[in-house]
């Protein structure tokens, strides 16, 4: 086979990918299973496979098929068979990141994908998803009417985006709720400052909501301000904090521990590619710590949990963590568009990377488990799906009977351990 046919060949392999997902291309199936036994990841054998695909579409198909359609649809097969981070970018979506200009508005959420759907990791406090009701864990099923069920994350994200000012319908899928159709007006969300307050024993406690630049110094300033009002131990609330720069949890985590490493990134073959040490100098607080966090916690607040958790600095208390942060690189292509691929994941400072391959090998896991058993787990998701007759946004919903709500909780369990906790005998 010529280069360029090897190139179409590698290029439409995402088409194989995204019909076999979906039960398509019966022929696509048969040939996948008589060819069960050749070793997966041999070049040689899925080259024949999807070979043959070409072939089957270039001389059966009813129709002369869209091959500009089809080159797009397969490079976005190619990514999304690696991880939900690593996207396909179209030329006008390539120009816009590569000029780091977004004309578009977002509604002050974090977003991640779960089992191919839209997943809500975060809302800003006082942001307009915030305000409009949508919670942390809610699945978004559409929006407006397009279906979020394996739509790439970088598109699906870029949907919700629009003029500031304009609305977006979002169908939420929320556990122990009918689903509903939720219209949220975009506009610019502020980062609300760290909060403070004291507790018993001259505890301190710093709800943090965000680790973008510049947050770290805030929390420093947080730090300071609580032991001006005596505070001999620190809790620190990094449940839904979700967005943020790996840099940034570092510097968060040096507040608390000045030696050694403090977080890694993991590079091709596992092998730890960048490591973050402490600064002694930047170290704000030496007294008793704990770490308040829960299935919402992400990417660089992972990294602030990993570095306690390492260090033994301080106790864990509360859910597992959501397990996300990783570096993407931008690759161009020659028809204008270009590729997103994940080089690297964001790891603690032994190099165990917050990111997995499923679930059970995501994210960091409490020393002390509370769970407050009102919030949507990431492991729920499935179950609320099967639940859930997928439906048009523009039809009505069949009446269904009423679920059964989530427990309200009217007490901070997974905090007052927490506390309890730092003001127990050392």
């Amino acid at each position: 086979m010529s280069f360029r046919g090897k190139l179409w060949v590698l290029i439409l392999s995402g088409v194989v990918a995204g019909y076999a997902v979906i039960g398509g291309l019966p022929a696509v199936g048969s040939l996948l299973t008589a060819n069960a036994q050749q070793t997966v990841n041999d070049p040689n054998a899925q080259l024949k496979i999807v070979e043959s695909v070409l072939d089957h579409i270039q001389n059966d198909y009813v129709d002369i098929p869209d091959m500009e359609k089809v080159r797009v649809g397969a490079l976005r097969g190619l990514t999304s068979g690696l991880d939900p981070y690593s996207s396909y970018l179209t030329p006008e979506q390539a120009e816009e990141y590569k000029s780091g200009k977004a004309d578009k508005t977002g509604i002050g959420a974090e977003f991640a994908s779960v089992s191919g759907y839209l997943y809500v990791l975060s809302v800003t406090k006082g942001g307009p998803a915030d305000k409009a009701g949508i919670k942390n864990g809610d699945v978004i099923e559409y929006i407006g009417a397009k279906a979020t069920r394996d739509v790439q994350l970088y598109d699906a994200i870029h949907l919700v985006e629009g003029d500031a000012g304009s609305t977006v319908a979002l169908r939420v899928l929320r556990s122990g709720e009918k689903p509903q159709t939720i219209k949220v007006t975009r506009g610019d969300a502020k980062i609300p400052a760290p909060e403070t307050k004291m507790e018993t024993g001259k505890t301190g406690v710093i709800k943090v909501y965000s680790l973008d630049k510049g947050q770290a110094a805030k929390v420093r300033e947080a730090v300071e301000t609580l032991a001006k009002q005596g505070a001999q131990k620190i809790v620190l609330d990094l449940r839904a904090v979700a967005g943020g720069s790996l840099e940034e949890g570092v510097k968060v985590a040096n507040l608390f521990i000045g030696n050694g490493a403090l977080a890694t990134e993991i590079g091709k073959d596992n092998k730890i590619t960048k490591t973050y040490a402490a600064d002694p100098s930047q170290v704000a607080f030496e007294g008793k710590a704990a770490i308040v966090a829960n299935i919402n916690t992400a990417g660089a607040a992972e990294a602030v949990v990993a570095a306690f958790s390492d260090h033994k600095r301080g106790a864990i208390v509360g859910e597992r963590t959501f397990g996300a942060g990783s570096d993407q690189k931008f690759f161009p292509l020659s028809a204008g568009g270009g590729l997103l691929l994940t080089v690297a994941k964001w790891a603690s400072p032994s190099g165990v990377p917050f990111f997995g391959d499923d679930r059970n090998s995501l994210g960091i896991k409490p020393s002390i488990e509370v769970k407050r058993g009102d919030t949507q787990d990431p492991d729920e998701v499935d179950e609320l799906l099967d639940k859930t007759a997928p439906q048009d946004p523009n039809q009505q919903v069949t009446p269904a009977p009423t679920p059964t709500p989530k427990p309200v909780i009217h007490e901070d369990i997974q905090l007052k351990k927490a506390i309890e906790v730092v003001n127990s005998a050392a």
